[in-house]
């Protein structure tokens, strides 16, 4: 599974970004994916989640009721909507997939076999 991250940019504090995870491999519905973000200096963090039947999602604290995580699996796509963007939630945006991921270990990184390049969201003040 390869998967490629796109969407991010620079945006002013309050607006929106929508983020794509598209996969180019094979049986994407039977993957949980995951989208972690990573600021400089800071370790990489779970932000949203999203199991294969996208009956299951999880989110950080601070993106509840900002960020929506969702899937359409005949696109062999995640996406994630951003709105009421904040400074604080600039960072590298990476999108991670993997087949046994369980609920347990959802926010956990290690858990993930595949992961995208990143995409880079700034939010400007």
């Amino acid at each position: 599974v390869q998967l490629q991250a796109s969407g991010g940019g620079l945006v002013q504090a309050g607006g929106s970004l929508r983020l794509s995870c598209a996969s180019s491999g094979h049986r994407f519905s039977e993957y949980v994916v995951s989208w972690f973000r990573q600021a400089p200096g800071k370790e990489r963090e779970f932000v949203a989640g999203i199991r294969r039947n996208s009956g299951y999602t999880s989110y950080e604290d601070s993106v509840k009721g900002r960020f929506t995580i969702s899937r359409d699996n005949a696109k062999n796509t995640v996406y994630l909507q951003m709105n009421s963007l904040k400074p604080e939630d600039t960072a590298v945006y990476y999108c991670a997939a993997g087949r046994g991921v369980i609920l347990s270990s959802l926010r956990d990184s290690r858990a993930y076999d595949h992961w995208g390049q990143g995409t880079q969201v700034t939010v400007s003040s």
